[in-house]
């Protein structure tokens, strides 16, 4: 990788903050991206190692194939699943290829309205302040604009909200004879009070036209393995999907990773609940410092309002990063009220998060 072109922490910010990936190569604290920093344990990189002649000489394996491994963990019939390069492959397959026109709440994660061609995505409010999603509300706007797709991210990001379930049932059941797929992406539902009583993936044969999206990489700590899935009981949604997918597209370590993964429940679910504790302590720390007002997460990071009398997030992000080498995200680019008040934290461990409440406070309190 060339050397990148930054000559103080000033300029680092700039390039940084123009980046998607390849933090670990810049020496700072990552506040930004949210995965499990717990998980996976270092005896699956020990498998890897023993099998990298095979993983990196040979093809991996196909969708059926792969399908058939995603059921087997999740307990769901591989008929019912896509297996995509990360769930944004199948993002980019179901906003810019199949939907034609997509209704997404927002501020949500960007990529479902980026993907969809020129007009075809309609944003949805969510109620402020509380950012809560109003399923009546969003049915009515479903329906009366006659979307074909519609997204429910739970818990959402930023906010890390979650959608009580009730609330998705009663949505799925507004829009059953509509001809609207309802995607319910669960991609941060392991870090909730209560995972399996909260997915909705238990719903699939009642709601045909449900489809539960997952990206693995923010709860199995696997950003660089690229893996995510969609499961719904709609198989011609499903043969739609998989035939947007070239042949080979999960490589051979993610595959290798998806073999191994049943093996390694009990150090997951241990994982998340370590993840869980590390993030309602930030959480409780964040509401002490005067000059935020911080909502309560479901997921593994925390969204906060900055005080109008502060700096804006913007600034408030770039000062944390220059003047203490800790970077996390501002709102600035999400579609909201006031989007430069809002910042979003991922929570790391018990000690990092001290050291970034810390850096926070020095800086809201000048």
């Amino acid at each position: 990788m060339p050397e990148p072109d930054y000559k103080n922490r000033t300029e680092k910010y700039q390039y940084i903050s123009g980046q998607h990936g390849g933090y670990y190569r810049h020496n700072f604290i990552d506040h930004a991206y949210l995965y499990n920093l717990y998980f996976p344990p270092e005896a699956v990189f020990t498998c890897f190692k023993n099998k990298i002649h095979d993983l990196v000489l040979n093809y991996p394996v196909a969708q059926d194939e792969l399908a058939a491994l995603v059921g087997r963990l999740i307990h769901q019939r591989s008929e019912h699943i896509a297996v995509g390069n990360g769930a944004a492959e199948l993002i980019k397959i179901v906003s810019g290829h199949i939907a034609k026109k997509i209704m997404v709440p927002v501020p949500s994660f960007n990529e479902y309205v980026n993907a969809a061609p020129r007009g075809c995505a309609v944003e949805f409010p969510l109620e402020t302040p509380s950012f809560e999603l109003d399923v009546d509300k969003f049915a009515a706007r479903i329906i009366k604009a006659h979307a074909d797709v519609a997204v429910v991210v739970t818990p959402n990001n930023p906010t890390s909200l979650a959608v009580p379930k009730s609330d998705l049932i009663r949505l799925a059941e507004k829009l059953t004879g509509h001809d609207c797929q309802l995607i319910i992406d669960e991609s941060f539902i392991d870090f909730v009070q209560d995972p399996e009583k909260t997915s909705m993936e238990d719903q699939i044969k009642t709601y045909p036209h449900i489809v539960i999206f997952k990206s693995m990489s923010k709860a199995y700590g696997i950003c660089g393995l690229r893996i995510g899935y969609l499961l719904t009981g709609n198989t011609s949604f499903i043969k739609a999907v998989r035939r947007g997918v070239h042949i080979w597209n999960i490589n051979g370590f993610a595959e290798e990773f998806l073999r191994l993964l049943p093996d390694y429940r009990d150090d997951f679910i241990k994982s998340c609940l370590q993840v869980k504790k590390d993030r309602d302590k930030l959480y409780k720390d964040l509401t002490a410092l005067a000059g935020l007002t911080v909502y309560k997460p479901d997921a593994n990071f925390v969204f906060c309002r900055v005080q109008d009398t502060g700096p804006s997030a913007p600034e408030l992000t770039k000062k944390l990063f220059v003047e203490h080498n800790i970077y996390i995200k501002h709102c600035q680019g999400k579609t909201m009220p006031d989007a430069d008040r809002y910042i979003r934290i991922a929570a790391r461990t018990k000690k990092e998060n001290t050291v970034l409440v810390q850096g926070l406070a020095s800086i809201l309190d000048k």
